[in-house]
């Protein structure tokens, strides 16, 4: 059974509608969110189905990326489409996950690692 919590992404790489980086800061995410915003507002295009729907896109990406824990939860749990990153895009997308912990994806100074080390202080005594 699902979680009912877990909220569901659509088949998007919001970073890509954005066009930023994967680990971009929030003032970059602020900044090219303006910029397309302004670009592809519809008022801009008018009576250009396409255009408003590359707009809505947009503010769902900027909506996911905007907000710190949407956007922890994007990163974790959005549906990644492997094979369509080339490597230096996968690599840019994964490498919080490959590059710390050994792969877990946690920072070392995390709760989870200060558990796991005093877990295996009591396993060594």
């Amino acid at each position: 059974m699902e979680d009912d919590n877990k909220t569901t992404y659509k088949h998007k790489d919001y970073y890509k509608v954005l066009e930023v980086e994967y680990d971009a800061s929030d003032e970059k995410i602020r900044l090219n969110y303006r910029k397309l915003a302004l670009k592809w507002h519809p008022d801009k295009h008018k009576c250009n189905d396409a255009a408003t729907t590359k707009f809505q896109e947009i503010n769902e990406a900027y909506s996911v990326l905007s907000d710190p824990d949407k956007r922890l939860d994007y990163d974790l749990n959005g549906d990644y489409e492997i094979n369509k990153y080339t490597l230096p895009e996968y690599l840019a997308r994964f490498k919080g996950m490959i590059l710390t912990c050994n792969g877990l994806g946690m920072s070392q100074d995390s709760v989870w690692s200060e558990q796991l080390t005093e877990s295996n202080k009591l396993t060594d005594k």
